[in-house]
């Protein structure tokens, strides 16, 4: 492991412990040439997603772009980083555990939006109206009568 304080290749393990989510182990490492401290987290590989677009491209799958996404969502809400993590992480899960190396960018967004739909009406109606694109103010009317029906 390289220190990223002088680059040094070489550092001892002083902890060890599963990280806060359990997926993950938190190493505190010592550099053995500055004697600096860092800390380091392991995380099981997973098999490589890939994300079919609506118009059948192909790319690979990026966690970033669902936080982004509840990032615009959840602008001016009461909503923490920390939440929009735990959110990504527990959609993230679901897509591993569908067992498939292909996933629909729209069943990629139905996940979203069911996970906004506990955690922030407001947020959900955002996310919505932009993966749902909403062209008019009659189909935004119908999401919202759908959501207070759901009550």
């Amino acid at each position: 492991m390289k220190c990223p304080y002088c680059s040094f290749m070489e550092s001892k393990v002083i902890d060890s412990r599963p990280a806060e989510d359990g997926a993950s182990i938190r190493r505190r490492r010592e550099c053995l040439k500055c004697q600096k401290r860092f800390t380091t987290y392991e995380k099981l590989e997973t098999i490589s997603l890939v994300v079919v677009k609506q118009d059948n491209s192909r790319q690979p799958y990026d966690r970033e772009k669902i936080v982004r996404g509840l990032i615009r969502a959840c602008e001016k809400r009461p909503i923490t980083y920390a939440q929009m993590e735990e959110v990504a992480d527990q959609i993230e899960s679901e897509l591993y555990q569908m067992m498939s190396k292909e996933v629909t960018s729209t069943e990629i967004g139905e996940k979203v939006m069911s996970h906004l739909k506990e955690l922030d009406e407001v947020a959900y109606v955002r996310f919505a109206s932009v993966h749902k694109h909403f062209s008019n103010i009659q189909s935004f009317k119908s999401a919202l009568e759908e959501l207070l029906d759901e009550k």
